[in-house]
């Protein structure tokens, strides 16, 4: 059974225009390396994990081997996904592409169309795996768990925040509470970040634009709410970065090197096949098809920070 296509249209002559498709969030995760990508990733890979107590000792004559290591571990299983679309060809016969199908009665999906189509999925692609990255859920048809979902779940991460709404009148305060969280071993770390979602970005940018009571009411540099220009963010020192497929009210707090995006292909999210059936079953339809695999994992729970 072919993919429902609805469209409108008021055929009159060769079409002129370009298709356009809505604004959709990026994949700004992984095209900005805020986590720690590891590729080629059959089935699983296993993360090890080494604790350790006060190793440095007074020194004595005899080895006396008295500290403890422990090595624990991680299991990364990338989910496999797929993305099956089919069109039937006839459906665009009276579009306005139809003449860039040929005259054939054996014709071809538009150009202009396939061009647009390829474009598209791999956009929604983009989308669905950042939001899953952060806010998937392992249950949920095309998505695997993601960062939040298996934080909560961890005992030694520390939590904070109990969940309130983040605005501009207590954004500085909130943030407050991710940093004074995090262990002072890890605050100098030079991949630190504070992963925040949109809407508590947008909060700090308008405190800092005067709309916190210890900030000034012309905010940073005099300049109010123009001070901001897409620049990078910090809080007391600690890169901010704007995760996308956060939920809203959400922060996390870990170091880039503690973060992990598994896949198997990395091309294999940028390969969309479109596949015209015409030679190999005699129909009319046209498939798309795209298959990938992806997955998140952490490696030690207690040096990350959750406010959720």
């Amino acid at each position: 059974m072919a993919t429902t296509n609805s469209i409108t249209t008021t055929y009159a002559g060769e079409f002129a225009g370009q298709y356009i498709s809505a604004a959709l969030l990026s994949g700004s995760t992984l095209d900005n390396g805020l986590i720690t990508i590891k590729p080629n990733i059959k089935f699983k890979e296993v993360i090890k994990k080494v604790s350790s107590d006060d190793i440095v000792k007074d020194a004595t004559c005899d080895f006396d081997p008295t500290s403890t290591l422990t090595l624990t571990e991680r299991i990364l299983q990338p989910d496999f996904q797929q993305v099956n679309l089919q069109l039937c060809k006839a459906d665009f016969h009276n579009d306005w592409e139809a003449v860039q199908m040929g005259y054939s009665a054996f014709d071809s999906l538009p150009p202009s169309f396939a061009d647009f189509l390829i474009g598209h999925v791999a956009s929604k692609v983009a989308q669905r795996t950042e939001q899953s990255i952060w806010n998937g859920a392992a249950a949920t048809a095309g998505q695997f768990g993601g960062f939040k979902e298996l934080l909560l779940a961890d005992a030694d991460v520390t939590d904070v925040g109990a969940g309130a709404a983040v605005t501009a009148a207590n954004a500085v305060e909130k943030l407050g509470l991710v940093v004074d969280a995090i262990g002072s071993s890890l605050y100098t770390s030079e991949d630190m970040y504070i992963y925040v979602s949109q809407n508590v970005a947008r909060a700090y940018v308008r405190a800092l634009g005067g709309f916190a009571s210890n900030i000034g009411a012309a905010g940073t540099d005099d300049k109010g709410t123009q001070w901001y220009n897409g620049g990078g963010l910090s809080f007391d020192g600690i890169k901010i970065a704007v995760a996308n497929g956060l939920a809203d009210n959400t922060m996390v707090a870990a170091e880039k090197s503690n973060l992990f995006f598994g896949t198997g292909l990395l091309s294999d999210s940028n390969e969309i096949k479109v596949i015209d059936m015409a030679d190999i079953d005699g129909s009319q339809n046209v498939r798309v098809v795209m298959r990938f695999t992806a997955g998140v994992q952490y490696g030690i729970g207690s040096d990350i920070v959750l406010y959720s």
